[in-house]
């Protein structure tokens, strides 16, 4: 017969301690996203970037910049002059006082520019405008500190991409000769500014959607030339891959869904395990639906967020878990830390392993 153990005095104050901290003692069962105050009501996000895990830009509509440099627990608004129209649906931050802002609208209506700040956004330089007629980007991100690329929808049946080789100072058009051709109204969607993921040498893989087959465009020497991969996740006008994430430069995995059934099940995720040269489906999210944006926490751990809510998967998108029906756009992570923004001005901290 084992031992009955006693509990002294000190014992049992310890154990009650315990079970009154309980509730608040963050386990696998109760991770999830902690809200946390933005002071900007109205905005919609569709852009975070998180450069550690206290260091973090977010992008909305009204030409809203955030900013917080203490992990969230204060949030700083930005201006940008003359962007009071504009929505910020790119972003690329490299540290606490450099970041990138792209804003996606039509540019014959004047709403298709970038800016820089070099200073922690208290001074803006514009460093790309057009009012080129069917110009709209969709994202931007950067291999290093001074080469990125920007993604914009097809002109003419070609991809419209910009590069910058000076840090985002300045932007000019990879010509369009050498990229391949695209499916009739092939595109990206500028919803969490993950339709373009990078490796950090000189490899991108852009997704694409809006047309009969979803694909994925690669490129091994920054943008100069391309390959086409077909994918097995369901195209449609409004429907196709929104998000990319490789958690090397072998594994990866994409979201997406379509934005006119936000909260219909289908087959939303895919995963690669050659560097994207195949294809095949993952187990559709809890909640269904669309999915925007797909992150991976430490121990390749994926996060998948969307209008109807957020999934967590714990086997590389196999099967899928329900973490709340919050609607969020985007998110972002570093350091073992994540955030996610959507509409209403919401950012949440993720809590939880």
């Amino acid at each position: 017969m084992p031992a009955i153990k006693t509990i002294t005095h000190r014992n049992w104050n310890c154990f009650a301690l315990l079970l009154a901290l309980a509730p608040m003692l963050p386990t696998a069962a109760r991770a999830g996203w902690v809200w946390q105050e933005s002071h900007t009501p109205r905005t919609s996000f569709r852009a975070v970037q998180a450069v550690n895990n206290k260091v973090v830009w977010a992008g909305g509509t009204g030409g809203t910049c955030l900013r917080t440099v203490d992990g969230g627990d204060t949030w700083e608004v930005l201006t940008v002059p003359g962007a009071d129209k504009l929505d910020f649906r790119g972003l690329f931050a490299f540290d606490e006082r450099t970041a990138v802002l792209m804003s996606a609208g039509e540019a014959s209506e004047g709403l298709t520019r970038m800016y820089r700040t070099a200073d922690a956004g208290r001074t803006w330089q514009t460093v790309f405008q057009t009012d080129e007629k069917g110009v709209f980007l969709d994202g931007v991100s950067f291999w290093d500190r001074t080469n990125g690329l920007a993604v914009g929808d097809q002109i003419e049946g070609k991809w419209y991409l910009l590069r910058t080789s000076d840090g985002g100072q300045s932007w000019q058009r990879v010509p369009p000769a050498g990229l391949p051709a695209m499916l009739p109204n092939e595109g990206a969607f500028a919803a969490g500014n993950t339709s373009m993921a990078m490796e950090a040498s000189s490899k991108v893989w852009l997704a694409s959607g809006s047309a009969e087959r979803a694909r994925i465009f690669i490129s091994t020497d920054r943008a100069q030339t391309w390959e086409v991969r077909e994918t097995p996740m369901p195209g449609g006008t409004t429907a196709g891959i929104y998000s990319l994430r490789f958690l090397d430069a072998q594994r990866g995995v994409a979201v997406g869904g379509d934005y006119k059934q936000e909260k219909t099940p289908s087959d939303n995720v895919i995963v690669t395990s050659d560097g994207g040269q195949t294809w095949r489906k993952g187990g559709q999210t809890d909640p269904p639906g669309l999915k925007e944006t797909v992150v991976a926490l430490p121990g390749s751990v994926l996060l998948a967020v969307g209008p109807s809510g957020t999934s967590r998967s714990r086997d590389f998108g196999t099967t899928w878990q329900k973490v709340d029906e919050s609607s969020l756009h985007a998110a972002s992570c570093a350091e073992g830390q994540c955030w996610a923004v959507g509409g209403g001005g919401r950012i949440g901290k993720w809590q939880g392993n």
